[in-house]
């Protein structure tokens, strides 16, 4: 993936995430604040050098994910997660991709950086509408 600046969640997000932690045991999430664990668990992982393709190679919940992304306004990433869809049958290992699908999937991931520029302020709104 191409090199970018790592998301840094402003005070509010982090301390409302530290809440959702520390109550989970204690009951369930709406979805509003599952979609907002979601997400901030989700971004280190399409911050990272395997991006799209550490994405759907992990074992979490992709379309729950996706959706996550979608509630809160989120298309911008929505649209690469969807095109990136095909990593999901793709061997293990990035480096056995075909030329054409690693520019593929580079060109998809230039478009998830840009919608991960966004991605602070979306959530600092869908806070403000949905959770507070």
């Amino acid at each position: 993936m191409l090199p970018q600046e790592t998301i840094e969640w402003p005070d509010p997000i982090e301390a409302l995430i530290d809440q959702f932690e520390n109550e989970s045991s204690e009951r369930d999430f709406t979805r509003e604040e599952r979609a907002l664990m979601d997400i901030y668990e989700t971004v280190p992982i399409l911050q990272s050098d395997d991006s799209l393709h550490e994405f759907w190679q992990s074992g979490i919940d992709q379309q729950r994910v996706i959706n996550s992304f979608e509630l809160i306004g989120a298309t911008s990433l929505v649209d690469p997660l969807n095109a990136s869809r095909w990593c999901e049958t793709r061997p293990e290992d990035r480096n056995d991709y075909s030329e054409t699908e690693a520019n593929h999937l580079a060109t998809i991931e230039e478009e998830l950086i840009d919608g991960l520029d966004e991605l602070i302020d979306l959530v600092l709104d869908f806070i403000e509408e949905e959770i507070k």
